[in-house]
């Protein structure tokens, strides 16, 4: 059993994080594992595996450098840099922050490398490893990965990081830290004693005193805790998880195209997403909304009696009514 321990101050300091590598890298592993996890991910599967596959089938080092340094129960440390805090990225400003996580993968040493994927495989490296350019085709990968099938979807995962934010923010203020992770990866939850259990597997236990601890939400159904050991960025760790599927999958869906001709497609989406509760905040996250836009049509829904709504300590949920939930059947058994 795999434990950090996490001191008050380091765990008051800690943050949700939005990492356009850390997206790219969890959309890797999904292409090398080829299995969906829900339709979502099936139908992206099915557009981008057979150019993921030509990449590897044209390359014979890469192949094996993917198998060892994402394939096994451990990550290759150096390909998993923390992300750097700042708030989420709009998309312009993505590609600049997604190439400067890069340029640290690039900048890892030959040795290093082949320290990192030797201790991820469990034993001596494949011969085909053996060489200086492993950081330099890991980093082409990634980027190949974001620009072809990360960057054209963008907009839409941002929301969902960002719509799964604000849950797991409103859940801290109403549970607290327990509240709050007791279901980001399987395999973690809190010991007592201050002691973070961050995976089922018997790794060494690390103290996080005075460390910089995020949190990493990505959409595709992966996860993995990171750190650095490079002296300019050594004290910062990381959690990646994979936002809540309600979440996830809402932030892919669309209203019933018969539901949007009789509300109007901007308010057929918010009644659509409204299945489990939902803020104001989430879900203008989650449609791309503005704030005044989603008041407006959450306003027509619940005169309506298609919505109702519920405080929560400082928040205020919205959900369906019965009525909603018939009229969102109904539209959608006509599609």
């Amino acid at each position: 059993m795999g434990w950090w321990q996490v001191g008050a101050d380091t765990l008051a300091g800690s943050r949700f994080v939005v990492s356009p590598l850390a997206e790219t890298l969890a959309a890797l592993k999904l292409l090398h594992r080829a299995v969906g996890g829900n339709p979502a991910e099936r139908r992206w599967l099915d557009v981008h595996l057979p150019a993921y596959r030509w990449q590897l089938a044209a390359d014979p080092v890469t192949a094996p450098l993917v198998r060892t340094a994402i394939g096994g129960s451990w990550n290759a440390t150096f390909v998993t840099p923390t992300p750097t805090p700042r708030s989420a990225p709009a998309a312009p400003v993505a590609e600049a922050e997604f190439a400067e996580e890069l340029a640290h993968i690039r900048s890892t040493s030959a040795r290093t490398a082949r320290e990192d994927l030797a201790e991820a495989c469990g034993g001596p490296l494949p011969d085909v490893l053996r060489r200086d350019d492993l950081p330099a085709r890991t980093a082409d990968l990634l980027e190949w990965t974001w620009t072809t099938a990360v960057l054209p979807s963008w907009p839409q995962r941002r929301r969902t990081v960002e719509a799964d934010i604000v849950a797991r923010t409103a859940q801290l203020g109403r549970g607290g830290w327990a509240a709050a992770l007791a279901d980001l990866r399987p395999g973690m939850r809190w010991l007592g004693g201050s002691r973070l259990q961050i995976s089922a597997h018997d790794h060494p236990p690390r103290e996080l005193a005075g460390a910089q601890l995020m949190f990493v939400p990505v959409t595709p159904r992966q996860s993995w805790v990171c750190w650095d050991t490079s002296a300019v960025r050594a004290g910062r760790y990381a959690v990646v998880y994979p936002c809540s599927g309600v979440l996830a999958e809402a932030g892919r869906a669309r209203a019933p195209e018969a539901l949007g001709r009789l509300l109007g497609p901007a308010r057929a989406d918010v009644l659509a997403l409204l299945g489990a509760p939902k803020t104001t905040t989430q879900l203008v996250a989650l449609t791309g909304q503005g704030l005044g836009s989603v008041g407006r049509h959450l306003k027509v829904l619940f005169d309506a009696r298609l919505v109702q709504r519920r405080r929560t300590g400082r928040s205020v949920l919205y959900f369906r009514t019965e009525a909603g939930e018939v009229l969102l059947r109904a539209q959608s058994e006509k599609d």
